[in-house]
C-alpha cells in the first residue's frame, strides 16, 4: 500500500533515460554521499534547468542595449542610403 501511495503523490510519468558510465558512477557516489537515491538527483537536476531556462525572447529582451559601446545613430544617418 505505502509504494502505490508513494507512486500516486510523488510519480505522475516513469521516464526511461541513458547515461554514460562515467554519469552513473559519478550519480551513484553523489547519491551514496548524500544518502538520496538516484531518481531523486535526477528529478532535482530536472527542476534547477527547468527554473534556470530562458527563451531567446527573454534573453534578447533582457539583454537589448547593454553593450557599453551601442549607440543610437542619429535619424538623419537612417535617411541616408
Amino acid at each position: 500500500m505505502s509504494i502505490m501511495l508513494y507512486t500516486m503523490l510523488y510519480m505522475s510519468t516513469r521516464t526511461q533515460i541513458y547515461l554514460t558510465d562515467e554519469q552513473r558512477q559519478a550519480l551513484d557516489e553523489r547519491a551514496a554521499r548524500e544518502g538520496r537515491t538516484l531518481a531523486d538527483l535526477i528529478r532535482e537536476a530536472v527542476d534547477q534547468f527547468l527554473a534556470t531556462r530562458t527563451s531567446r525572447q527573454e534573453a534578447l529582451e533582457s539583454t537589448l542595449g547593454t553593450h557599453p559601446g551601442f549607440e543610437i545613430p542619429d535619424r538623419d544617418e537612417w535617411d541616408r542610403g
